[in-house]
């Protein structure tokens, strides 16, 4: 192996339970962790976790956890030798990769800014990809910007037709276009959520895959022209484009087609001089005629879908089939290791399953949970159970940013066994105080079509019997942490700043009254102030003035577009703004008609459930 220069210290550029999960690897190869924290996670689980942590901004991420100047300089303070981004925020943003390598002793855990550049814009990939002998999903390869070139596309090719933004990815930016009719205003809609989530409002098509699975490949490519591709994963299980269950291998592909995908994925990755791990993701056309047992064979359709240059939030099913800690392999790639495996040396032993556990309400669209506190937290053990998260019991959930609170991961000899050890996982995983989706995961492991594994993307938000997911949720399910019930505290815990540093001091007062929290409550993400920590202030209080109509929002997230204003006549029904949460374009419409007397929101403004956005007259 290689001569390389090893990392002393990593900057881990994330939050939450993937922070945890790079540091944990970095502690077995004896390296030191930074993390880095907004004010929403000043009591965070991988703040806890890290050997030293740093504040870089408000809750906003904008402000936090996408401020690149910040998080360099924490690293530079730090004295950390290395950056590693885990996924979201930052992890696919060439820009700040290349920031980072220009950084005098930093070096970024990842793929060049270049490699990133050229993947990261879809149409860029698409043409890699097909010089490289590639399948591609027919579509254009060169933006596009007039709703002719739409209508003109289905009319070719037939409808639906996607429209896609070329720094999307997980369904953000992505709009189906069902007949000539909605073109143009589905146009304006991708390229604006494109802006809003990528800086970048350019758009291309694709034909639209009625029956698709969705089938991803990782892969590891190091600095000496090896590229190792690690099996594949089935990511069908899906809700509005994002995934909820993943597994591997892939319980509908042939051993022969499993193969051309994975070769595909290396021609791929290879012309692209790809570096790091990275996801290769394709959508396989399924045969509904296909009954259970039967494989999909090698002459089945796979398409090219796009390169997630990144590591990826199932890469854990992976690990477990083959044995191989992917981001130990990303920081030994970074430090110039070559890969000490050949391809043959690569076998998937038996199957392995994800479950996200978001706080999320699966009965009630997937609606997330906007406050909570862990009352009860009880994961579940045992042999073939693995739990990456970063959170303990007590601890407030913070709702500024995703809803996932933990990943079950679970591994069997083969499908029926991992099928069996799940429910029983499921079943002992005790959460109480916030709602999860935990109900609907266990719903699904008794699911005819998921348990046969004839499922495809479309299956949960077009198919699924949605009733059951409310009976669910009846049976076993639990809701959202109760109020404060103003019981006396004895312990004090103090957090301090210097430099932007953070320091702790624990102490503990028998008998002591409990510390009241500034203001009498926590922050809109449900969050308890705690002393010596300066609490938010906060925008000015909203006064809204008159007792007309409120349109309120459902759920927390951030307001992407303003479509009103104060003297406009609206009709029920009308959009008055677009809300983003849980990473979809959300529209709130007026449910009655009237004149808009108030708007009391802006762009890029971050509300909470039940905030008031409009009054009408």
């Amino acid at each position: 192996m290689t001569e390389t220069q090893g990392f002393d210290k990593v900057l881990v550029a994330n939050r939450g339970e993937i922070a945890v999960r790079v540091m944990r690897a970095c502690e077995e190869l004896d390296i030191e962790t930074v993390a880095v924290y907004s004010e929403a996670d000043k009591h965070g689980g991988h703040v806890r976790y890290a050997d030293e942590a740093y504040n870089v901004g408000p809750a906003r991420a904008a402000d936090s956890y996408l401020d690149q100047d910040a998080i360099v300089e924490a690293a530079r303070k730090a004295g950390a030798d290395a950056i590693h981004p885990g996924y979201g925020f930052l992890a696919e943003n060439a820009d700040f990769a290349a920031k980072v390598a220009d950084a005098e002793g930093i070096t970024w855990v990842g793929p060049t800014s270049e490699a990133m550049e050229s993947l990261g814009e879809k149409t860029k990939a698409r043409k890699i990809m097909d010089g490289a002998d590639v399948p591609i999903v027919p579509g254009t390869t060169d933006p596009v910007t007039e709703v002719e070139e739409v209508t003109d596309f289905g009319d070719e090719y037939g409808y639906p037709v996607a429209i896609k933004a070329e720094g999307g990815g997980g369904g953000r930016g992505m709009k189906v276009v069902e007949s000539a009719d909605e073109a143009a205003d589905l146009l304006r809609s991708a390229k604006r959520e494109g802006e809003a989530y990528f800086s970048n409002d350019s758009v291309y098509l694709e034909r639209y895959l009625e029956n698709p699975r969705h089938i991803e490949v990782q892969i590891v490519a190091d600095q000496h022209g090896n590229v190792r591709h690690l099996g594949e994963r089935d990511c069908s299980l899906q809700r509005r484009h994002q995934k909820v269950i993943e597994e591997g291998p892939s319980p509908a592909l042939s051993d022969e087609l499993r193969e051309q995908i994975g070769e595909a994925a290396r021609r791929g990755v290879r012309a692209a001089d790809y570096t790091n791990a990275g996801t290769v993701e394709f959508l396989v056309e399924e045969d509904l005629e296909r009954e259970d047992g039967e494989l999909l064979g090698p002459d089945t359709n796979f398409y090219f879908l796009e390169v997630n240059t990144r590591i990826q939030v199932e890469h854990t099913v992976t690990e477990e089939l083959t044995g191989i800690d992917i981001v130990k392999a990303q920081l030994r790639v970074a430090m110039g290791e070559e890969i000490g495996f050949a391809q043959e040396d690569v076998e998937l032993e038996g199957h392995a399953m994800e479950f996200r556990i978001n706080a999320e309400n699966a009965a009630d669209d997937f609606a997330p949970a906007n406050k909570g506190s862990l009352e009860t937290y009880d994961p579940p053990g045992g042999i073939g159970v693995r739990l990456d998260d970063a959170l303990r019991q007590g601890d407030d959930i913070v709702t500024d940013y995703d809803s996932m609170i933990a990943k079950l991961i679970v591994h069997g000899s083969d499908r029926t066994e991992c099928l069996a050890r799940s429910r029983r996982a499921l079943a002992e995983y005790d959460i109480e105080g916030v709602v999860t989706i935990v109900p609907f995961h266990r719903l699904m492991l008794t699911d005819e079509r998921f348990v046969g594994g004839t499922h495809t993307t479309k299956y949960l938000d077009e198919e699924a019997d949605r009733s059951t997911f409310a009976e669910a949720q009846e049976k076993w399910g639990t809701g959202d942490a109760a109020a404060d019930d103003g019981e006396e505290s004895t312990e004090r815990e103090f957090t301090v700043e210097v430099n932007g540093k953070r320091f702790e001091v624990s102490l503990e007062e028998r008998g002591a009254p409990a510390i009241p929290t500034p203001n009498g409550a926590g922050g809109g993400s449900g969050r308890m102030e705690r002393p010596g920590v300066a609490a938010d202030d906060g925008d000015d209080e909203v006064v809204v003035e008159g007792d007309g109509e409120t349109v309120e929002a459902e759920m927390q997230g951030t307001i992407l577009s303003v479509n009103v204003a104060e003297g406009d006549e609206v009709a029920a029904g009308d959009v008055v703004c677009v809300l983003e949460a849980m990473k979809m374009e959300n529209d709130v419409v007026a449910d009655m008609g009237g004149v808009v007397s108030q708007v009391l929101v802006g762009e890029g403004d971050s509300v909470d459930m039940g905030d008031v956005l409009v009054v009408l007259e």
